[in-house]
């Protein structure tokens, strides 16, 4: 898509103010705005009349977001921390450990364990390891959650730890005979990466969507050349939870916005837990 600038030569004008030139524009709907004008948004920058909330929505202040508020908007994404860091501190009990509360042991998992793919994600090996996906979840779970709902959001999360424990699996069967082990929620966190991902392209044609998409490909570039330097990260949990919040991502511009489609949005992930359940179960 072309902008009046590239065509005639013309600074454009905001749509609002015709006396102010401006180089800003909507990500959704590509009208010039000017800096009076432009609101702030998860990906890209929009309009005052496509940043309006939805009927019954409630807007989040600046006050709020820094304050206690911030966990009263995303109460999933903050439950969800709440139980990794509690699971963390139950594993470091001398009784207890890490298979006890329900690690990814493959072998285990081809048993009939299969509720390992999901308990898992909630666990991890160090203080490090912890602090890495949390941080992460803190960063993108509020925003996501906010934008489609704590139904759609959770599937999210879940969607994208099982593929990225299904993906661990039939990779270590296929290759390493079924013996490996996995802990941790980088499934869950690659899989919040892919649907900002999905939304960073669908903006891709407007300049702040642009800059979102680098920022967030050189993130991901980082983060899977992990690997690479630490042997023990199972590479195939990020992929997996990576695809599947690509593809989750996807499905959501499908079903499109609205409270009335709130549930409607949590289909695609629970429809990608349950192929990679079957799939696990299948190749047992």
């Amino acid at each position: 898509m072309e902008t009046p600038s590239a065509t005639t030569g013309t600074i454009p004008t905001c749509y609002r103010h015709p006396d102010r030139e401006t180089r800003l524009s909507c990500s959704t709907c590509g009208r010039p705005v000017c800096v009076d004008c432009v609101r702030s948004a998860p990906v890209g920058q929009k309009c005052p009349e496509c940043a309006r909330p939805e009927p019954g929505a409630r807007v989040i202040t600046a006050h709020e977001a820094v304050g206690g508020g911030l966990r009263q908007t995303a109460p999933v994404t903050f439950a969800l921390i709440a139980l990794c860091v509690t699971a963390f501190v139950l594993s470091r009990l001398p009784q207890l450990g890490l298979e006890a509360l329900g690690a990814q042991v493959n072998p285990l998992v081809a048993g009939g364990e299969w509720w390992r793919l999901v308990t898992a994600a909630f666990l991890h090996g160090g203080l490090l390891h912890l602090g890495f996906n949390m941080y992460a979840l803190y960063l993108f779970g509020p925003g996501i959650e906010r934008q489609v709902g704590g139904p759609a959001f959770l599937s999210l999360y879940l969607g994208s730890a099982i593929a990225g424990g299904a993906a661990f699996f039939l990779y270590d069967v296929a290759t390493a005979g079924g013996l490996g082990a996995a802990v941790g929620a980088s499934g869950a966190i690659f899989g919040l990466f892919g649907a900002t991902l999905a939304a960073a392209w669908r903006h891709r044609r407007s300049s702040a969507g642009q800059a979102g998409l680098r920022q967030l490909l050189t993130l991901l570039g980082i983060n899977l050349a992990l690997p690479l330097l630490v042997p023990s990260i199972a590479w195939q949990a990020h992929v997996g939870g990576l695809v599947a919040g690509v593809l989750i991502g996807a499905a959501w511009a499908a079903v499109g916005a609205g409270r009335s489609r709130a549930l409607l949005r949590a289909a695609p992930g629970a429809a990608i837990a349950a192929a990679c359940l079957a799939s696990v179960v299948l190749a047992v």
